[in-house]
């Protein structure tokens, strides 16, 4: 299986990809527009794509959220590939480019855990990536997904 991680820059494949990867993961990402949102919001952002035999199978999207600290914005791996290490290599380039950009930190933000089963295993994605929780918001979103907000430490600039 070859795997290789792109930026991409053109707006239309960046649409593609994002619609392509999301659409996989309505157990994740349910509601239509919100989906649309992630794909609308991340033209603007630096897009890091996986693909696999040249076939994309996840993505990841970075927003800039301070001087110091940046965001994981959407991430996404189609499901037939979860538990193979694409979502972590995805991560490792995502840092690495936060690192080379000057950022000291990285955030993610997700549903808190034992609210669903989906976001557990998300939880725990984070948690194996070193990723340490911040706190919980629960008002962030709404009552029924408290917003659990996870950082690293990337190192000084």
């Amino acid at each position: 299986m070859d795997r290789k991680i792109i930026e991409i820059k053109d707006k239309k494949e960046k649409e593609k990809i994002g619609r392509l990867i999301l659409d996989d993961l309505k157990d994740w990402f349910g509601i239509s527009e919100s989906r649309q949102m992630y794909i609308n919001e991340s033209l603007d952002k630096i897009f890091l794509a996986i693909f696999v035999d040249d076939s994309p199978a996840g993505f990841l999207v970075i927003k800039e959220t301070s001087k110091d600290c940046v965001e994981i914005f959407v991430m996404g791996v189609m499901k037939k590939y979860h538990r193979l290490g694409l979502g972590k290599k995805l991560i490792e380039s995502f840092e690495n480019l936060a690192r080379t950009l000057s950022f000291s930190y990285a955030q993610v933000k997700t549903v808190k855990k034992g609210t669903y089963e989906e976001y557990d295993r998300t939880n725990d994605f984070y948690r194996a990536m070193a990723y340490k929780e911040l706190e919980c918001l629960p008002g962030l979103w709404d009552e029924n997904n408290p917003c659990q907000l996870y950082i690293k430490y990337l190192g000084e600039k």
